[in-house]
């Protein structure tokens, strides 16, 4: 079964971040988005052919997310969705030299989360009290992330750990039963990370927008698959693979403000 959910992780990998790089062209040439305006700008996306295809992509691959945390643990599934950096590269035009870094950086992580997957055990099904907390404290250090980080760093900063918040509220509530009293607050994550995903969409390159919201989304849950579901052997190797990521998130943040490189 668990052999199952990897795969079903990976298929959910290429669709979303396939449906992330979609977005973000169809976004930057979009006039700006702005949440005082949220009719307008929701009307603006819909419109565009290109966005919506790539958030029909998001929408499949979110399912095919929910259907593997419900047979295998979360680290894992995590493992296979920090891919999704790779995805994000490819056709996105020549790399700058810290972007490239950072995809080498997010590899070398996800080369060690591979590792990992030999050893480690069973899921628990969660405290509800520090998953609550888990939840409320991504809420604050988004809004955090987006006030101290300029531009679309802050803001892909912001959307991943929301992301993050809501992809634990998930493997929660996919338990049943009182757990479900968890679908409201993973819905909200999700919403508060879907504006902060858009509107990072159109302030800066693919990767330092998509790409950092993408990373943070997968190290965060990887700490919660360990910390609150006691996925806790190989930890030693998930906590490198975690630092990584976080450097590697630091060196596509860079790219914020810089414009996108002519397509080869």
């Amino acid at each position: 079964m668990i052999a199952l959910g990897l795969l079903l992780a990976i298929a959910s990998t290429v669709a979303i971040n396939r449906g992330y790089a979609l977005q973000h062209d169809a976004a930057s040439s979009l006039p700006p988005l702005a949440v005082r305006h949220p009719v307008r700008s929701l009307l603006s996306l819909f419109r565009n052919r290109r966005w919506v295809v790539g958030f029909a992509g998001g929408i499949g691959g979110w399912v095919f997310y929910v259907v593997a945390l419900r047979i295998a643990p979360l680290s894992v599934v995590q493992a296979a969705a920090a891919g999704g950096i790779v995805v994000l590269a490819v056709g996105g035009g020549r790399l700058a030299a810290h972007e490239r870094l950072g995809v080498a950086l997010a590899l070398a992580g996800l080369l060690l989360l591979g590792l990992s997957l030999g050893s480690h055990t069973a899921s628990s099904r969660g405290s509800l009290l520090a998953v609550a907390l888990w939840i409320g404290g991504s809420i604050v250090a988004a809004g955090a992330a987006a006030a101290a980080l300029p531009g679309g760093a802050g803001l892909g900063t912001a959307a991943g750990i929301l992301y993050a918040a809501g992809d634990v509220g998930t493997k929660i509530a996919v338990v049943g039963g009182v757990r479900l009293w968890f679908v409201p607050a993973l819905l909200a994550c999700h919403g508060l990370a879907f504006v902060a995903f858009q509107l990072a969409l159109q302030r800066g390159r693919r990767l330092a927008t998509a790409g950092v919201a993408v990373l943070w989304t997968n190290a965060l849950p990887i700490a919660g698959g360990m910390l609150l579901f006691a996925e806790g052997s190989g930890g030693a190797m998930r906590l490198a693979a975690f630092a990584l990521v976080l450097i590697a998130a630091a060196a596509l943040a860079r790219a914020t403000a810089e414009p996108e490189p002519a397509r080869a």
